[in-house]
């Protein structure tokens, strides 16, 4: 097998709106993980409308490992204006522990990588947590970068209406 090849046991797909209940689950699994539960508002009803509905927000690719559900990833185009191109933005990435070092979320990256180059993007993105060492080594060895020189702000709640102003 070459260093890129999907293993036989893994099938890389697109998610389809009955895989809700799966990507569900898979979201609230990388929420524990990542000691976030307590923040993971997500429902069936929300991931279908935002998901699979009239204007799909992002789109999610589902890892079986021997056909069962083992990991996903859900992501979304942004736009770099100095490139002027699209860009792939991972939102999130996981894979179920017991499946990990299968090579499942080097395959989730290489399929986001290859669709990136497809689609004429010009970059592929995402954050890791500081504190996910395992996973900062793993994207580093894949030729990943940290943008270092970068913070992530964010506004949510009553942050946000307080800032909109209502």
């Amino acid at each position: 097998m070459t260093p890129d090849a999907t293993p036989p046991a893994l099938r890389l797909r697109a998610a389809t709106a009955d895989d809700v209940p799966t990507i569900l689950r898979l979201i609230r699994g990388l929420a524990d993980y990542e000691r976030l539960l307590h923040e993971c508002e997500a429902t069936e009803e929300q991931l279908r409308a935002t998901l699979f509905g009239d204007h799909p927000a992002a789109e999610v690719v589902i890892a079986e490992w021997e056909g069962a559900p083992a990991g996903f990833a859900l992501f979304f185009h942004n736009y770099s204006t100095f490139l002027a191109r699209r860009g792939i933005f991972l939102e999130d990435l996981f894979v179920l522990p017991e499946r990990r070092g299968h090579g499942i979320g080097k395959a989730l990256l290489v399929h986001l990588a290859r669709l990136a180059v497809e689609r004429g993007c010009g970059r592929l993105e995402w954050n890791v947590l500081d504190w996910n060492a395992p996973a900062i080594g793993f994207y580093r060895s894949l030729g990943a970068a940290p943008m270092d020189e970068w913070t992530t702000m964010r506004v949510t709640g009553d942050g946000l209406r307080a800032l909109a102003g209502a």
